[in-house]
């Protein structure tokens, strides 16, 4: 790279806790400065790292929308928040797993060498990953994995009616439910006993928590089909959360609106990397107790 060519840009995200990512941010300016990028962080990011802004360096900035690379290191939570910042922009979202799953991430800590090299690079293939458009309370979020309906603490559970346009298909006293997207049915979907979909998969599932019924079932929704649910209850609120974040209170009678769209984050991997693959490694490690 000659001295006038332009620098490229890559934005940096870590989890929450930096004592655990501050060996291999190192390792990332290293390679950034080997490859020719500028690194970008934003002002939490700063302060969490306690930053300061040098050649190759830019603090306290938000997340350029002409980067080539979003680079994380954290676990799910955290390229899911990447995936939501970079949203229909085609950034490449490239993770290495600091998390206790990282079931969206293109490389484990011990191999993280190797693995940057390849992220600066663009030595990895990507997949374009669909969404839910969600609407409550006249705001509009996006979720990649998730959106999910619980009962307030210490209240009554909650009574949730689904629609898939215009029919009620389920109403159900439950503790919530979970409304997922293929790359989210193996997160809290799965732990509802909801189905696995595969990536490339399209539609949402929708599985329920702790029904109080012999006769809720899981439901796939096809993806054009839009989904609205309904707090049936007369007195309590229940909480709705975005990828395990909470965004809003629906009150008595309120609804929330889902809808399958397609292609709105791009999420980098190995070459080669299964999705069969990755199940089994990341869920049958878990099941032997990390052997």
């Amino acid at each position: 790279m000659t001295a006038d060519a332009p620098r490229r840009v890559a934005t940096v995200f870590t989890h929450r806790r930096p004592a655990d990512t501050a060996a291999a941010l190192a390792e990332v300016i290293a390679a950034a400065r080997a490859a020719g990028f500028t690194l970008r962080f934003t002002p939490e990011e700063t302060a969490k790292h306690g930053l300061r802004a040098e050649p190759g360096i830019e603090i306290n900035a938000a997340p350029s929308r002409e980067a080539e690379l979003c680079l994380v290191l954290g676990g799910d939570g955290t390229i899911l928040h990447a995936l939501r910042t970079y949203a229909r922009t085609g950034v490449p979202v490239y993770g290495v797993n600091f998390g206790e799953v990282g079931f969206l991430a293109a490389a484990e800590p011990e191999h993280i060498r190797e693995g940057l090299a390849a992220a600066f690079r663009g030595d990895f293939e990507t997949l374009s990953l669909p969404a839910i458009e969600t609407a409550v309370g006249g705001r509009a979020w996006v979720a990649m994995n998730d959106v999910s309906l619980h009962r307030q603490q210490g209240q009554r559970v909650a009574d949730l009616a689904v629609e898939v346009g215009a029919e009620e298909v389920a109403r159900v006293r439950c503790d919530g439910l979970v409304v997922a997207t293929p790359a989210g049915s193996t997160g809290y979907n799965l732990a509802n006993g909801g189905p696995v979909m595969a990536w490339g998969v399209e539609g949402l599932a929708i599985s329920f928590i702790a029904p109080h019924s012999l006769t809720a079932r899981t439901l796939v929704v096809a993806p054009q089909d839009p989904i609205t649910i309904r707090n049936r209850s007369r007195e309590d609120r229940v909480d709705v959360s975005v990828d395990g974040r909470p965004i809003h209170e629906l009150p008595p009678g309120g609804a929330v609106t889902a809808r399958f769209c397609d292609d709105v984050g791009t999420l980098a991997q190995a070459h080669g990397a299964s999705f069969y693959h990755r199940l089994r490694e990341k869920f049958g490690r878990l099941a032997s107790g990390g052997r």
